[in-house]
């Protein structure tokens, strides 16, 4: 596998809730998933997760791996520091797409920053 396709993997393995899912890649991807219906779409949910980590292992943003590292010792848990980070990333895309304004690495690490 790539390097990229074992951190894909890794994550995966880390959400039992969609192996079901996954194991059906046919009906997973006929599915339609709107919040509207209280579902997570599991294929945006990994994508962030890889971007993610692919955000921490370069540190770009300038100052995310610190950040996400700092927050993974306080929760004691890379996993949830990740869900807090996907949190701030989904906010900045939505407010930047809302806004018809490329994204801010400014607000992005602005937001970053009240999870310490």
């Amino acid at each position: 596998m790539t390097p990229l396709e074992t951190i894909a993997g890794d994550w995966m393995r880390q959400h039992p809730e969609y192996h079901t899912l996954l194991a059906d890649p046919e009906g997973a991807v006929a599915q339609n998933y709107t919040p509207e219906r209280g579902e997570t779409n599991p294929f945006l949910h990994l994508s962030m997760h890889l971007s993610i980590s692919e955000q921490i292992s370069i540190d770009q943003p300038p100052g995310i791996r610190g950040i996400a590292e700092h927050l993974a010792k306080k929760l004691d848990s890379e996993h949830e520091a990740q869900h807090r980070i996907m949190e701030c990333l989904g906010q900045v895309m939505w407010g930047a797409q809302r806004e018809g304004v490329p994204l801010s690495p400014e607000k992005y690490l602005e937001a970053l920053k009240k999870l310490q």
